[in-house]
């Protein structure tokens, strides 16, 4: 534990000296700042309160389902939702879902004792993962109930080395492990650790919600209508090569390409890519009828990506020519077929989505537009990968019910 104590320490140093040239570490640090106060002036000691944590806005996402329901069917709980990241926080920070919503301060063992001892939890939900060593062992003492849940563990994990065995002893704090496959369940087993229950991914429950309540986006109807449609989300510059090559190697096919950042530096560089007198941003189109020659629309706003997959065709997920894909469930969700970079091997729905039949990986301009112009080519093929995208989700959702059941009918 000495040694895990250390580097929190030297993570704190390192954050703010990061921050000196980061603008995303600088808000973490600003958003840190006299957080115990701020947290004391938000939160009555009185209160039931559930804390549940998230690493950022993918966890949000999946964490998401469950705040709502328990909004819905246990309202005498006041909820405190944390993020690690900014990238959660800063996007997040006025959910009305949550009661109270901050910054997690660093896992040292004083920060972990006052944030506890303060906010006395009766419930801890962890999302996914970030398994904080000293936070975990304050819940313990405290009495307070924990749980993980759409966990998802792998054999190469810290948890299976001969080292990890601090981190082994504390997977033992939480009272349930809700984990996304049998295989986590297995590997857990195999350390001795049997308070496991195969739940499955929030996140199907999510985008089944996120389609049900997608709203219309009119200008995006407008340019899809009567033609074979891409919707490429969340995307980074090598994504932008290649569905910019595409296009020109597809001129009857509509392209609208939503990146994954909409700063305007971002949006102005992608639009100096496009051919010229063919692209259009979402922004300035509003009222106003888009020219026949316009080939590309590019999202500039953030929150209407998940809206806009049901106007797609068909789909193109970004990240994976970098750190990894983005979500492809929002987009599978509409029944439509999924491509996306190879870095995708740690996403466990994008390789059940392949091994369905709905979704294929790409690695080069050649591939991308194999599988494009097949699906053009061949209706029933298109049809069928769409119909087994929508049906994978259909076929997973439930996991909500599952964890809520289990930690309040006990």
């Amino acid at each position: 534990m000495l040694i895990y104590n250390i580097g929190m320490w030297l993570t704190v140093i390192g954050l703010r000296l990061l921050g000196i040239f980061d603008r995303k570490a600088q808000a973490g640090i600003a958003g840190r700042r006299d957080i115990f106060e701020k947290i004391r002036n938000a939160i009555d000691p009185d209160d039931k309160t559930i804390w549940i944590h998230c690493a950022s806005l993918g966890e949000f996402e999946q964490g998401r389902p469950v705040i709502e329901s328990i909004k819905a069917h246990h309202p005498e709980y006041r909820i405190l939702l944390t993020f690690f990241s900014p990238s959660g926080y800063e996007i997040r920070k006025n959910y009305p879902g949550a009661d109270h919503i901050f910054y997690l301060p660093l896992d040292t063992p004083d920060n972990a004792r006052q944030f506890v001892n303060t906010v006395k939890p009766e419930i801890a939900i962890f999302v996914k993962y970030e398994f904080w060593l000293n936070y975990l062992t304050c819940l313990q003492k405290s009495g307070c109930r924990t749980f993980i849940i759409s966990a998802i563990f792998r054999r190469d994990s810290v948890f299976f080395k001969w080292y990890g065995g601090i981190f082994r002893q504390a997977l033992r704090v939480f009272e349930k492990l809700f984990v996304q496959d049998d295989n986590s369940k297995e590997l857990l087993a195999s350390i001795g650790i049997d308070n496991v229950i195969v739940a499955g991914d929030t996140r199907f429950d999510r985008v089944a919600e996120v389609r049900k309540s997608a709203i219309p986006i009119p200008t995006v109807a407008a340019f899809a209508e009567g033609h074979k449609t891409l919707v490429a989300g969340s995307t980074w510059p090598p994504d932008d090569e290649l569905l910019l090559e595409l296009a020109g190697r597809h001129p009857d096919t509509r392209f609208v390409i939503a990146p994954h950042e909409t700063n305007e530096e971002r949006i102005e560089k992608l639009m100096s890519l496009c051919p010229e007198n063919k692209a259009v941003r979402f922004t300035r189109t509003a009222n106003e009828p888009i020219p026949d020659n316009i080939q590309i629309m590019i999202i500039d706003t953030i929150g209407i990506l998940s809206s806009i997959y049901a106007y797609a065709d068909v789909t193109y997920i970004g990240g994976g020519f970098g750190v990894g894909i983005h979500n492809t469930l929002e987009a599978a969700v509409y029944g439509v077929p999924v491509a996306f970079g190879p870095n995708y091997g740690k996403f466990k729905e994008a390789c059940d989505l392949i091994g369905t039949g709905a979704a294929t990986d790409v690695s080069d301009i050649g591939q991308l537009d194999k599988w494009l112009s097949s699906l053009w080519a061949d209706p029933k093929l298109l049809e069928s990968a769409g119909r087994k995208a929508g049906e994978y989700v259909s076929s997973h959702t439930g996991a909500t019910g599952t964890i809520l059941g289990n930690i309040f009918l006990r």
